[in-house]
């Protein structure tokens, strides 16, 4: 499976061909790295060090000139846009009241606009959420789980826990109708209860999508993607293999339909010979940049840094940045990079060598480039892979992939049947090789 190459376009502004890919997203960080937050695992907080002396505040010049070339730029029926930080309710309701009306203001016949914005939820109140639900704004909230587990790292600027503002927040937007997901972090604390974290967002929070983002935290004095040493508080990849196993474990016997978990979409789409929709698993990436607050557009979210700046809206147009030869390197070096030892992976297809940012290692043969999850995501695409077959060819036969958990219950019912008649000494029936006393039949 091959991701489409870049096509052939105009620019907006002089009519020159530019390559650009076929869509393209950018995160806008209206308030650059400033949050009311101190999250100890965050990786953008430090990026405050590379404005010094800014206010940190997207000017209304600004804000005009990105969403007329955002716009501008897409050729697709709808276009997104996507609020980051930082915080960025720190910028204050106003700010995005002139967001919408200029959204309207360069829509063109026939174009839906959608908005994202991520948020800690700690400074939502009804004025919010009204806006929010007037204006058909996605919401995305961080939460880690139950409170010990959240507070251990998603503190305030003055240490304290956040849980209880966290979950008013959510409160709030559920009181007001406005639609969220859940964005948890997976750490060193939170990883080893992932049952505990799965049903505490299902039933507690009552959210019925959640996005599980692994922190890999790299250890250095630039907050930058270099060196090879991950911090303490990073997941092993054991641990993130074993967290996502136990999840879908739940998930397919009680949740198919009603809960969606990005990765296990994602998947899904892998399986049944779709693309798999996320950046850190197509086989190339580049087509999600970040803006910052003074315009500065970098390659990626999590690349804001110096040697890959592509330059600034201000100076140079936005579509001449996502087709610049630096931009489509940076994409193409996904794919071009890969470790021999990832190219004859079973599960590249799915995987394609996750995110550049997370490759530390070195492959067996000594090759660098290998993902620090790679057993992780290996143990958990080979452990799913029965399921996912099984929910794939349900749809390709146009049936609800949720059969699999009528299935499921009735091979397992089924089993618990052939254990009761089994004999101490006959071989077991799961198959395991096994006699029965020594397998299954020990426990009775």
């Amino acid at each position: 499976m091959t991701t489409p190459p870049p096509q052939p376009y105009s620019d907006p502004f002089d009519g020159t061909p530019v390559n650009v890919p076929p869509a393209f997203h950018v995160m806008l960080k209206p308030r650059g790295a400033i949050c009311n937050l101190d999250c100890a695992y965050c990786y953008f907080l430090s990026k405050e060090l590379l404005y010094p002396g800014s206010r940190f505040r997207m000017a209304n010049e600004l804000l005009e000139n990105y969403t007329r070339q955002y716009i501008a730029a897409q050729r697709g029926p709808e276009v997104t846009f996507a609020w980051q930080g930082g915080e960025p309710t720190l910028m204050g309701l106003d700010f995005f009241r002139r967001a919408v009306a200029l959204q309207h203001k360069y829509r063109r016949p026939g174009l839906r606009i959608h908005n994202a914005l991520q948020t800690n939820a700690t400074n939502l109140d009804d004025d919010w959420c009204r806006f929010f639900r007037e204006h058909n704004f996605l919401i995305g909230v961080s939460l880690d789980g139950p409170q010990v587990l959240h507070d251990t790292y998603r503190v305030d600027k003055g240490g304290k826990p956040t849980f209880d503002r966290v979950m008013a927040g959510v409160e709030l937007l559920r009181r007001h109708s406005v639609p969220f997901n859940i964005l948890t972090t997976v750490h060193a604390v939170n990883a080893a209860a992932p049952l505990g974290v799965y049903r505490f967002l299902r039933d507690t929070v009552g959210t019925n999508f959640i996005q599980f983002i692994p922190i890999v935290e790299r250890d250095n004095a630039t907050g930058f993607q270099e060196g090879e040493r991950v911090t303490l508080r990073s997941v092993t990849s054991e641990q993130y293999g074993a967290f996502l196993i136990a999840i879908f474990e739940e998930w397919v016997r009680h949740d198919v339909g009603h809960v969606f978990v990005q990765i296990f979409d994602v998947a899904l789409a892998a399986w049944s010979g779709l693309r798999p929709g996320l950046c850190i698993f197509e086989e190339t990436c580049g087509a999600a940049l970040a803006l910052e607050h003074n315009g500065d557009v970098y390659s990626c979210d999590h690349y804001v840094e110096p040697n890959h700046r592509l330059g600034n809206i201000q100076d140079i147009p936005l579509i001449d940045m996502v087709g610049s030869a630096q931009q489509q390197r940076f994409g193409q070096a996904k794919r071009d990079l890969l470790p021999q030892y990832c190219r004859e992976c079973a599960v590249r297809f799915v995987c394609n060598g996750g995110c550049p940012k997370d490759r530390t290692l070195t492959a067996p043969d000594g090759e660098p480039g290998l993902n620090y999850l790679c057993g992780g995501y290996k143990a958990f695409f080979t452990h799913i892979d029965g399921p996912m077959r099984w929910m794939a060819r349900e749809l390709r036969e146009r049936r609800p992939p949720a059969n699999i958990m009528h299935y499921i219950a009735a091979a397992e019912a089924e089993l618990q049947r052939r254990f009761a008649r089994a004999g101490r000494n006959d071989p077991c029936p799961c198959g395991g090789g096994q006699k029965f006393k020594r397998c299954h039949g020990r426990a009775s």
